[in-house]
């Protein structure tokens, strides 16, 4: 109980570093509750994006973006939360497994950061462990495996819009979100 509450301290401690340029924690939960919220796997290569249209919303995965260079990863992204009236963003912060900060998690900070100053919606960093195997899991439990020849099976064909990065973007807001539920109904009682 005590590593949980030492990494939840943690990750507000890295929140309210990430928000600097943010408005204020009352302004952040008020956008969160009144519009559509974004989340972000980031990674070198690929961004991995998932929304939800208010916090009581269903995760659904979105697209993956292929890096171009922080401008042009910016410019879409600033894009891409206009198209979708975009109020807030989450974006996942890889831990090790022991629950310690390495370079990607440094990355992902830094990122979030640019996110936060330079689109001007309120971010917030959830914690986020394998995100990406039980995207990888979850994507053949719904559409299969390649077959060994190589072709797709029809359930795969369409599940081509849907990449690990963009279903490992969509757990990283569904337990964000669930996560927020159940901090919610502890508060009311």
């Amino acid at each position: 109980m005590a590593k949980r509450r030492a990494r939840a301290e943690a990750l507000e401690r890295y929140n309210r570093g990430v928000n600097r340029t943010s408005p204020p924690a009352a302004h952040r939960a008020e956008s969160a509750a009144s519009g559509k919220i974004l989340a972000i796997d980031y990674g070198r290569a690929r961004i991995g994006l998932a929304i939800a249209q208010s916090p009581h919303g269903v995760a659904q995965p979105l697209e993956t973006l292929e890096r171009i260079n922080r401008n042009e990863d910016m410019r879409r992204l600033r894009q891409l939360v206009r198209d979708h009236g975009v109020k807030f963003v989450v974006v996942g912060l890889p831990l090790r497994l022991d629950g310690t900060r390495g370079e990607m998690a440094e990355e992902a900070q830094r990122f979030a950061q640019r996110v936060s100053k330079q689109i001007g919606v309120p971010v917030e960093m959830t914690e986020e462990r394998l995100t990406s195997w039980q995207a990888e899991r979850e994507l053949e439990e719904q559409f299969g495996r390649r077959s060994k020849a190589g072709e797709m099976t029809s359930k795969r064909k369409a599940s081509e819009k849907v990449s690990v990065d963009s279903m490992a973007a969509a757990i990283i807001l569904r337990d964000y979100l669930a996560h927020k539920a159940t901090r919610a109904e502890g508060s009311a009682e």
